[in-house]
C-alpha cells in the first residue's frame, strides 16, 4: 500500500490555525516552504477579514513546530505597476532556490483575475517584485530550481474556469521576466482530476527526471474535490512526461481537511527534501490551516513507475 499512499499525516495536524496567527485574520493555507540557513521557513497565505490576502512568514527550528511572526511580510502593492493586480491580494506562493537567491511565485488577485508574479529575496527580509509574467486567468506557478538549456523553466495553469479544463503547461525565459515558447505538459483525463490540474511544488531533481506534485480537481455532486498527483518529467526536456501514478497519492481524509472555508481540499505549495530520502510536504487543508505529511522520495516514484 507505500505506493498508492505514500504520504503519512503528522500526528499533531493541522501544524497552523488561525489561532497560530497574532493578529485578526479570517484563515490561513497553502504556505510555500524551504529550508533557510539553520530554519524552516513556511511563507503562509494569510487571508484577511475582508477576504483578502497576504503573505506572512513563520519559522521552525524542527519543520514541525512553527512560531509566525508578529506581522504580514508582503502585502499588496500600491505602486502603479503592480498595485492594480494585487488590488485584492498576493496568493499561494512557492519558492524555488535558484543560484543563491530565493525566488518567490504567486498569484497576483484583482478584479481582472489572476496571473503569475515573480519576485525574489535574499535573506527573507527584502521582496524585490520582478515582473507579472502572465495574462488572466493565470496561477499555480512554480520555477524549477535549475537553467534548461540555458533558460528559466516554469510550469504554470492558464485556464480552468467557467467549466474550461485547465492542464499544466510549460514555459520559458531568458530573464524571468519574458517568457514563451509554451507546451502542455499534462492535462486532465475523466476520473479523480477531470476537472483540472495544476502544479502545486516546485520540481525537485531526482536521479530518474524531475518529480513534480500536483493538485488534480474532480467536480462532484457535493462540490469540488482536490487531491494530490505525481507525475515525472524529463530532466533536459520537462515538456515530455515520462510517467504519473494514474492514481492521487493523498486527498482529504481528515476532518479538518473535510471541513472549512472550502471543504475537501489537500492543496500543497511547499515541499522540502531531507537528507535521509524523507520529503516534508506542507498543504493548505481546506482553505482552513495548514497541514504536514511526509513520504519517502522513492515510494512516489514507485507510484509513477508502478502506473
Amino acid at each position: 500500500m507505500k505506493h498508492l499512499c505514500p504520504f503519512e499525516r503528522y500526528a499533531e495536524n493541522p501544524i497552523i490555525r488561525r489561532e497560530d496567527i497574532p493578529y485578526a485574520c479570517n484563515t490561513v493555507f497553502n504556505a510555500a516552504a524551504c529550508r533557510f540557513g539553520d530554519e524552516y521557513l513556511l511563507l503562509l497565505r494569510v487571508e484577511d477579514l475582508r477576504g483578502h490576502s497576504h503573505l506572512t512568514l513563520a519559522r521552525s527550528e524542527d519543520g514541525y513546530r512553527f512560531r509566525v511572526d508578529p506581522r504580514p511580510w508582503v502585502e499588496p502593492a500600491q505602486d502603479p505597476e503592480f498595485g492594480p493586480y494585487e488590488e485584492y491580494g498576493l496568493e499561494d506562493p512557492r519558492i524555488t532556490l535558484i543560484d543563491g537567491a530565493y525566488y518567490i511565485t504567486y498569484t497576483a488577485f484583482s478584479r481582472h483575475g489572476p496571473r503569475v508574479g515573480v519576485a525574489r529575496t535574499h535573506d527573507f527580509q527584502g521582496f524585490e517584485r520582478i515582473a507579472l509574467v502572465t495574462e488572466v486567468p493565470n496561477k499555480d506557478a512554480v520555477l524549477f530550481p535549475d537553467r534548461v538549456g540555458g533558460r528559466y523553466a516554469m510550469l504554470d495553469r492558464p485556464g480552468g474556469y467557467h467549466g474550461v479544463p485547465g492542464a499544466i503547461w510549460i514555459q520559458y525565459s531568458p530573464d524571468l521576466r519574458h517568457w514563451g515558447d509554451a507546451r502542455v505538459v499534462l492535462g486532465p483525463e475523466p476520473g479523480w482530476s477531470g476537472a483540472k490540474l495544476g502544479a502545486s511544488t516546485p520540481p525537485l531533481l531526482t536521479d530518474r527526471g524531475w518529480l513534480v506534485l500536483y493538485h488534480g480537481v474532480r467536480g462532484t455532486g457535493a462540490g469540488t474535490l482536490y487531491r494530490v498527483g505525481a507525475t515525472l518529467l524529463e530532466r533536459d526536456r520537462p515538456d515530455r512526461v515520462l510517467g504519473y501514478a494514474p492514481h492521487f497519492i493523498f486527498g482529504p481524509e481528515e476532518p479538518y481537511e473535510r471541513t472549512g472555508d472550502v471543504p475537501n481540499v489537500v492543496f500543497p505549495c511547499g515541499l522540502v527534501p531531507e537528507p535521509d530520502g524523507r520529503l516534508k510536504m506542507y498543504y493548505g487543508a481546506a482553505d482552513t490551516c495548514i497541514g504536514l505529511a511526509e513520504a519517502r522520495t522513492e515510494d512516489i516514484l514507485r507510484a509513477i513507475e508502478d502506473g
